[in-house]
Order: structure tokens, then sequence, then C-alpha cells
């Protein structure tokens, strides 16, 4: 894949989880805040519906008590008129006169003062009564023939109470006479608990709330325990409107739980975002994941094609030159160069069995083909036997390797082909890594039940990259385009393997230019 367009899939595969997770954050915001203005409408709704009760409430307690008090006086009430008027109209087509009267009449009552709390002997109190009357008179009708009682051919009377003005004049009457009273002779805590829980219950706000009723900006003892004024969840509404319309008091309504009430209208369907929202991020992560892993790998495969190659190249020649320097008819007669040149052919084709051995040992791991079967040996024997396969290679290049074995149990379970294979592999890569003369430490010691195997050279050592990575399949620290280092990245990757399948450990400690240390940790049998 080319690497400009594979930044490109990266950038807009990333800005497009960026945009959903703002879309996920902005509809979010955009919910809670229809919640709110939901939750508000609602709110005022039932703060209006309150401010009304309390009003109805507070006049019907007073008309009642004020209409007993009224029936119990046994008393006529005094009716006079105070308001009379007529109209005449006259038809001339069909000649008749069409006289029209309205009167209303109060009734004055005597009622006890005492209702009202007044030092009077009474307090008068007025209802009203409308008398309709129209007359129809055939031919024209004038003050004189009316002063005569002359009878009309048609009369219709109607008559009734004038409900309007019975309650204007008495609303009047309670507001003036109410507004002089405190307000807890007006309300008390428990009517406006059950108001304000009756109301909001209907409306579908059901979280706690406080209250409290002010007058003139001061608190009164018309509140709820907890009340606490917080500006963003507290509403208000003028109650108790007097004639003027001056409202002194104001009903305050706050919620405490608001923001988590809202909340919880959301949680449902945040939930299932958020739940899907990670599973697009896991799945682009491990998408994102692969895509650089199988570039990765194809860089290294590509790497180890080149390092095979060039390790193949050199044996073949080899083989190549000696094969024509045999055919030669000046060599072929010579027994001790045949005989050179032949053993030189099986060396590099050994050589290359030993890398193809080492592909197919790790492909058999993969599919788990592996036969390994374990038995008890001493890990000092097996060190031992691994320095022999090394040996003449570090004694070739005038090296040395130590062994400090200070383990007092070596006894472990383990398949002595694989891991003195192990230690081989170890031992040759402190070899080739070694540009002096390979100077190589073993080291054993004893940590509880296990036996801690620490090899160390003098090497060129690693990068912390390079530690990292150095037991994957096919990983070779870059040295550019030299080669001479070879090797094709699978040695420590068996390595890796054949450990994990003993229940052991593998660590590397090293430092650019100072060597590795390779430790080994492997559980002893009890």
């Amino acid at each position: 894949m080319n690497k400009l367009f594979f930044r490109l899939l990266v950038i807009l595969m990333s800005l497009s989880l960026i945009g959903i997770i703002l879309v996920q954050v902005y509809w979010f915001d955009k919910s809670f805040e229809n919640n709110e203005e939901q939750f508000k409408f609602h709110v005022k709704q039932v703060l209006g519906n309150i401010a009304d009760k309390l009003q109805k409430k507070e006049q019907y307690s007073y008309y009642e008590m004020y209409n007993h008090l009224k029936d119990s006086t046994g008393k006529a009430p005094k009716k006079d008129d105070f308001l009379e008027f007529t109209v005449y109209q006259r038809d001339s087509r069909t000649n008749e006169t069409i006289i029209y009267s309205n009167n209303i009449i109060s009734e004055d009552y005597g009622i006890s003062s005492s209702f009202f709390d007044k030092k009077l002997d009474s307090v008068k109190q007025k209802n009203f009564t409308s008398k309709r009357k129209t007359e129809v008179y055939n031919g024209s009708v004038d003050n004189s023939s009316l002063k005569q009682n002359i009878s009309p051919d048609v009369k219709i009377e109607k008559s009734g109470r004038s409900d309007l003005l019975d309650n204007a004049q008495f609303e009047m009457f309670y507001k003036d006479y109410a507004a002089l009273k405190p307000i807890q002779e007006r309300v008390s805590n428990e009517t406006m608990q059950k108001l304000l829980s009756d109301e909001l219950n209907e409306y579908g706000v059901k979280t706690p709330f406080e209250f409290n009723i002010y007058s003139n900006g001061l608190a009164t003892k018309i509140k709820s325990e907890r009340f606490k004024y917080e500006k963003k969840s507290t509403y208000s509404i003028p109650i108790f409107i007097d004639n003027d319309g001056n409202n002194k008091y104001q009903l305050l309504l706050t919620f405490p739980e608001k923001k988590r009430f809202l909340f919880s209208e959301l949680i449902g369907i945040c939930i299932l975002s958020i739940v899907f929202t990670l599973i697009i991020i896991i799945a682009y992560s491990s998408a994102l994941n692969q895509l650089i892993r199988q570039r990765q790998i194809s860089e290294i495969k590509t790497d180890f094609i080149n390092n095979m190659t060039h390790e193949f190249k050199t044996p073949i020649a080899t083989i190549n030159l000696a094969l024509d320097a045999i055919k030669n008819p000046k060599v072929i007669d010579d027994k001790e160069k045949v005989l050179r040149y032949l053993q030189m052919i099986k060396d590099e084709n050994k050589r290359m069995h030993a890398q193809v051995e080492n592909v197919l040992r790790i492909s058999k791991l993969e599919k788990k083909e592996l036969d390994i079967t374990k038995e008890s040996n001493n890990i000092h024997e097996i060190i031992e036997d691994a320095i022999e396969h090394v040996n003449l290679i570090v004694e070739d290049r005038n090296g040395k390797i130590a062994t400090h074995f200070n383990a007092t149990r070596s006894s472990v379970l383990l398949n002595d082909v694989h891991f003195t294979n192990v230690i081989v592999n170890i031992l040759d890569n402190a070899i080739k890594y070694s540009p002096e003369e390979p100077k190589i430490d073993i080291e054993t010691e004893n940590v509880k039940d296990f036996i801690i195997i620490k090899i160390k050279d003098q090497g060129s050592g690693m990068s912390k990259v390079a530690q990292k990575r150095i037991f994957e399949k096919f990983y070779r620290e870059h040295t550019g385009d030299l080669h001479n280092v070879k090797g094709h990245g699978l040695g420590l990757a068996y390595v890796k393997r054949i450990i994990e399948d003993h229940n052991s450990e593998i660590f590397v400690e090293s430092e650019k230019g100072k060597g590795s240390t390779f430790i080994i940790k492997v559980p002893l049998i009890n």
C-alpha cells in the first residue's frame, strides 16, 4: 500500500470517528436543552394553576362563610333601586309602541362584624337583582297615557340575580380585607405541599421539590424544610394579587435534583449511544491496528526475503564454484582438493538446511504440530551442552564463554533438544552481535521456586524499540544496507515460543553499545 494513500486513509477514518463522536455529543446537548425547556414549560403551567387555585380557594372559603352568615340573620333585606333605564321604540309600519325597562335593585344585609374582625355593629353587604320588562302597545303611547295605567297588549317580565355585579362587588371586598391578614393565615405549609405535589405529578414532573413564599423579597414561614434558593433551578410566580394589581407575595419553587431528573430521561438512549460509539471506536482501533500490523508485516517479509536471498546467495555461489573446480581436469585428479571442495559443499548445504529448518520449526510451532515431550533435566548440563555447540565458533574469534553456576537447585522439567536450541540461539546472537572478540557470561541463581539464567554479552546492544520487538517473527533491527550480521529474524521468535511452552519467561536488558543480557526464568521441580 502506498505510504501517502495509507496516511490519507488513516486521517479520513480518524476524522470520521471524531465526527461521529461530536455528532453524538451535539445531539445529547440539544436533547438535554429540549428536555430543560419542556421542564420549564410544565413548571410554569403548574405555578399558574397553583396561583389560580390559591386565589379561588381563598375566595370560595370567604364566600361560603358569608352566605352562611347572611342566611342566618333571619331579616328581610332592605331593597333599593339605584339604577333604572327605559327605552321607547315606535314601529311606523305596524303602528306598535315597544317599551323596554330594566331595574337593578340592591339588597342590603346587616352581617355581624365578628366575621371580619371589625369593631362595628354590622357590616353592610349587598346583593343585586335585575328586573327586565318588555311592553307592546298597539297604537301610539305617550307619558300621559302611561300615567293612566293603560294595559299593554303584550307584557313580558323577567327577573334574576346579577351574578356579575355580585361577584365583582364581593371580590373587591374580600381582596381588600384579605390583604390585611398575614400569609400564614391565608395558606398553610400542608396545603402548599399537597397542591404542588398533585400538580407536578399530573404534569409528569416527578422529582423532589422545595418551595417558599416571599413577601416583598423576604422569606416567610410558609416554606419547605430544605428550601434553598438556586438561580438556575428556581421558578417563581406572584400570588394573591390585590384589587390594584399589586403582588405582595411571590411563590418560589426549586428542584434540587433537576439535572439528575433531566438526565434520567435521556439515560437509556444515552447508554445505547455510548455503547455503539465504543463499539465503533474498538472496531476502528482494531482495523487501524491490523492495517499498521499488516504494513509492518509486509515490510518485515520484504526484509526477510532480502536477508534470506542474501544468506542463500553466498552458499549457492560457493557450491557452484566448488562444483566448477571439481570439474576441472587438474583438480579432479587431486584427491585432497576434491575432498576439501566436497566438504565445503557439505558445509554450505548444511548451513542452508539449518536456515530452512528454522522456518519449518516456527511454522510447526504456530500450528501446534511440534512435539515437545518434557523430562526432568539438570539445567546446568543443558547449558554446558549448548556451549559445546558454539565453542568452536567462539574460539575461532578468540572469544570466551564464562559460566557462574550459583544455583544450588537446578532440576527442571523440559525438552532437552529444544531447550538446548534455545540456549544455542541466544549464544549465537551474542556471538554475531559482538564486533570484537565475543565475551559471554552465563550465570544461574535460585529465586524462590525458580532458576534464573542470565546470558550476558559485551556486544553492540540494541535500542529500546528493538527490545520491545526482538521476539517478533521476522523482526531484525535495521542496519541500513549492511549485511554484516546474518540472520532472518526467526531465531528469537523460536526461543520465545519454546520458553512459553515450558511455562517459563524470557526478558532482555540492553543498552546501545554496551551489550545485552537475556534473562530466562524457569520453574523448578519441587
